[in-house]
């Protein structure tokens, strides 16, 4: 399973305080496969620029997917601009994914027949893997994990791990997600003030 994968199975597992958008995942989800595209030397950082390295055999098809998306002509994107057009409607497509290898079920809320469908995650080796990393506070999974508001906060602020070109991917991504976040709250006044205009008597 990928970083990405065990991820999303995280932000699946039921929390009882807060539920993790969809905007936030998918960044975190890009950040996800740009850092297993480093640890499998498929690219590297040069400054904030993703730089395509090797092109070893991935056997994770949306990791594949996106080591064939990374730009291979001069200037190279950056890393913002990665998780921003990487990231568009990507938890869609892992839970599209995750839901054909039969990780994730749909179940019925209440009694009725027609009651409304659910996701759930199945009791699989991968989940337990995932829960596992988690349960283990393995870093990398632990900082991103933490970006979308999953766990502890220790991790938001200054994310921090041996590996400098993760470190950087793993601060812009804690960094978007606040800019989306941002724009999210910028939305939500700018709604609130036209409402309020046609209260006016």
């Amino acid at each position: 399973m990928s970083t990405a994968k065990d991820l999303f199975i995280i932000a699946m597992d039921p929390q009882p305080d807060r539920s993790v958008g969809q905007g936030d995942l998918s960044l975190a989800l890009a950040g996800a496969e740009l850092i297993d595209l480093l640890d499998a030397r498929a690219a590297a950082l040069d400054g904030d620029r993703i730089v395509p390295g090797e092109q070893p055999e991935l056997h994770d098809e949306l990791l594949a997917e996106a080591q064939t998306v990374l730009t291979r002509q001069p200037p190279y994107e950056r890393v913002e601009d990665w998780l921003w057009r990487r990231g568009r409607d990507l938890s869609t497509a892992y839970q599209a994914a995750l839901e054909e290898a039969g990780q994730l079920t749909r179940g019925r809320r209440g009694l009725l027949p027609f009651g409304t469908d659910r996701l759930e995650l199945a009791d699989t080796p991968a989940r337990r893997q995932a829960l596992g990393r988690r349960e283990a506070d393995e870093p990398v999974l632990a900082a991103l994990a933490s970006a979308v508001g999953i766990g502890g906060e220790d991790s938001v602020d200054e994310p921090r791990h041996d590996d400098e070109a993760v470190t950087t991917v793993l601060a812009i991504v804690n960094d978007a997600v606040m800019e989306l976040e941002a724009v999210r709250q910028r939305r939500s006044i700018e709604n609130a003030a036209f409402a309020n205009v046609w209260r006016v008597p």
